[in-house]
This record gives C-alpha cells, structure tokens and sequence, in this order.
C-alpha cells in the first residue's frame, strides 16, 4: 500500500516569510521616529509632523499675524498676513526647501528648512527643520548659520565663503543649504511675487 506522502506546500513559504518579518523589523528599527511616522496613513502623518508648524511659521516670518493653512498651488507655500488698519494684507510666504527643492543634498541627505519671504524678495528668516550632517552641530545646525540670511535678497549670490560664512570640515553641508535656500527661495518668488518693474 502507498502512503500518502506529508504535504510540504505550506513548509516551502515558510523561510520566505520568516524572512520577509526580519527584513521587516530591520527596517523599521533602522528608520528614525519621523521616518516611521511618514509612513502613516490618513493625513495623521502631517498632522503628527506639523504639530510644532504655527510656532516655526512664526519664527521664521516674525512680523506676521496670521498665516494660512498650506497651499499647493502654485507650488506648495503658507501665506503670511500683516495686519495694518484693522484688515489682513499678504506680507510673504513660508516655504520648505525640501519641497521646492528635493534633489538637493547635503553629506548626509536632505537638510530641511523652512524660509520666510516678503512681497520685496528679502528673506525674512530660517529654520533648520531636520538636519543629519555629521558636522551639522558646528554648521547649519548653528544659530549663526540661520541669522546671517534673514534680511538677505533672494538675488544676491548666496556663495559660501564670499556673502555666506564658510565653516571648515563643513563645506559640503555649508554648500548644500545656501544652494536649498537661494534655489527655492527664486523659484518661489517666480511663482508667488507679483512682476517687479525694471528698474
């Protein structure tokens, strides 16, 4: 007589899936706590994320009253109000560089800030957001970094070690924010500023 042989379909798919659970714990385990919170559904990311927002919006647009909830067109952007006799006027916008410009990196990825900018084009003030330079606690993690760009004309040159102060040993993290800054702050005024007339 045969005997029926043992059903091994079910023991095949499980090393793969052994597998796919470790891979799985590693890379949640390797993320950082505002990577694991991008990845969740619902808008609950952005909310989790923008909890600290009004604070930062402030800080780095200090004249304004009030600002609007994020706009996505023409690019993404918060409004800045002034309040002047009693009715709210657009005095700026408050951008990332991480959304206006995604492809720039510094040594060690992306480094976020938030920029404020008047209807004149002078920048009004920035925020390091997040930052994983490995000299970004002597760079642009400094607030000597930040200050020196407020008041600053988006068409000024933005050149690291002749309008924008050098830093050694930091020169690619240095490089890399003047860059984010200059290119998304141009590309907002674009978009965002009414036509200047020639002068």
């Amino acid at each position: 007589m045969f005997e029926p042989k043992p059903d091994t379909s079910s023991r095949r798919w499980l090393p793969v899936a052994i597998a796919a659970v470790l891979i799985a714990v590693v890379f949640i385990v390797g993320m950082d706590s505002k990577g694991l919170i991008k990845i969740l559904p619902f808008g609950f990311a952005e909310r989790i994320l923008d909890r600290d927002l009004p604070e930062h919006l402030q800080q780095v647009f200090p004249g304004a009253t009030a600002f609007s909830k994020r706009q996505t067109n023409p690019l993404p952007h918060f409004i800045a109000y002034s309040n002047t006799s009693g009715s709210q006027a657009v005095a700026g916008y408050v951008f990332r560089t991480i959304e206006l410009q995604p492809d720039e990196r510094g040594y060690d990825g992306p480094i976020e800030m938030l920029v404020g900018m008047d209807l004149d084009g002078k920048l009004t003030g920035i925020l390091v957001t997040e930052q994983h330079e490995p000299y970004g606690y002597f760079s642009v993690g400094l607030p000597s970094f930040i200050r020196q760009f407020k008041g600053k004309d988006i068409r000024d040159p933005f050149k690291v070690g002749a309008d924008v102060a050098a830093v050694s040993r930091a020169s690619i993290s240095i490089n890399s924010a003047a860059r984010a800054i200059r290119n998304s702050a141009r590309l907002a005024a674009r978009a965002l500023l009414p036509a200047q007339p020639h002068k």
